[in-house]
């Protein structure tokens, strides 16, 4: 494994060196990857002063942080530029695996977690299994054709986005609403898919990470002497859970699209309201219902006082703002998400603004003195100022009409 650039000093010279003493090849395989330059894109020197001293960054973020930066986006004969942040992002994202750790280490109860039936599983287990399932096959086909850079950010996306953002969130609500009295089948579930997720997840992350997922592995799994004797994730086909899949997206698309809206109209994460999901036929009712069923405390992800689903839009009034996803069409009455007097009033003077900031660029630009005898960047950075302003107004136009 070596940089391009190299390849004539020392990969062909090894070949035909071993193929002369020996009359055997030295390699039956050759990584070529591209070069680590500076922010800039140099090439790094002595006599420029633009080494990075890899020992530093170790210091200041750890190896692993490295490592994971080294290899994320990386792809062969491609060269990559060194930035401090991506490092930073990268310790980020291990602090990131270390407190979901730590939260399902503290959440796991003292005596022995069962491995669920099928039947136990709920729809969000099914989902988060099938996709590291599906996980494990693609990486280990990426690694196998050397694409370590794809390889590893399938799974920083997968612990980030899928795990941790969605899956341990889930696992909050069963917590939180689970009885108080006696064991309950669907927290032993969720703990169950927590460890047994994030231990399959640690399995594929380690190449890359090795020192942050030993200590987390070992940790979770006392018995275990190390990760790195530990089977390697293979796929399996009774954890292919296609049904939960499309169930648990069209959860997730719902629950963006809402919180979307939302922020679009400036609504305070403290104001609920009613929710009306109507799916778009008989099929998407079911799943509508299956959802909201299966899911419980969903209320608190998309800030709902009270979720109804429904098969018609028949008694929802026609000034409901809608949110379409894949298994139909949600609605939230207008009136309980805003004050329709007092958002007719700042969305105004929004618009006023806009007025005023417009007529200013346009000035600016009509003005031969300023477009001949300003710097270029200054007269073209105006003009991108100029479409942002009427790309502003259009939208703030499209909110006043709700009203």
């Amino acid at each position: 494994m070596t940089g391009y650039d190299i390849i004539f000093f020392w990969v062909i010279r090894m070949m035909f060196s071993g193929l002369e003493q020996t009359g055997k090849s030295p390699f039956h395989h050759v990584l070529i990857h591209g070069l680590v330059r500076d922010s800039q894109g140099r090439k790094m020197s002595k006599s420029l002063g633009n080494g990075i001293d890899p020992l530093e960054v170790i210091d200041k973020y750890g190896a692993d942080a490295l490592r994971l930066t080294l290899m994320t986006g990386n792809a062969p004969g491609n060269d990559m530029r060194f930035y401090w942040e991506q490092v930073e992002a990268s310790r980020n994202f291990a602090n990131k695996i270390w407190n979901a750790s730590r939260f399902i280490m503290m959440n796991l109860p003292d005596g022995e977690v069962r491995e669920p039936s099928v039947t136990e599983l709920l729809p969000a287990d099914k989902w988060i299994l099938s996709r590291i399932n599906t996980v494990a096959k693609e990486v280990t086909d990426n690694m196998d054709r050397y694409e370590l850079g794809i390889a590893v950010q399938k799974i920083h996306d997968f612990l980030w986005d899928e795990f941790c953002d969605w899956y341990i969130e889930i696992a909050k609500l069963r917590f939180a609403n689970a009885p108080k009295d006696g064991p309950d089948t669907s927290v032993n579930a969720a703990h169950w898919t927590l460890r047994t997720v994030l231990t399959e997840a640690l399995k594929l992350l380690h190449p890359f990470m090795p020192f942050i997922t030993e200590e987390i592995y070992c940790t979770l799994l006392p018995d275990a002497e190390t990760i790195m004797t530990a089977a390697w994730p293979v796929y399996r086909d009774d954890r292919n859970f296609p049904q939960a899949e499309a169930l648990i997206n069209t959860y997730i698309e719902l629950v963006r699209g809402i919180r979307n809206i939302r922020m679009e109209m400036n609504v305070p994460n403290g104001t609920k309201t009613d929710l009306y999901l109507v799916g778009k036929d008989e099929a998407g009712v079911k799943s509508l219902r299956t959802l909201t069923r299966t899911i419980p405390g969903m209320e608190r992800m998309v800030f709902a006082k009270n979720i109804e689903v429904r098969d018609s839009k028949d008694g929802i009034g026609n000034d409901a703002v809608t949110v379409v996803f894949a298994g139909g069409t949600a609605y939230i009455p207008l009136e309980e998400l805003v004050d329709r007097e007092k958002e007719v009033a700042r969305l105004t003077a929004e618009n006023a603004k806009m007025d005023k900031e417009i007529a200013r660029a346009e000035g600016m630009l009509k003005n031969p003195n300023f477009v001949n005898k300003a710097p270029a960047a200054k007269v073209e950075a105006e003009r991108a100022k100029l479409e942002k302003y009427k790309s502003m107004k259009r939208e703030i136009e499209e909110q006043l009409k709700r009203y």
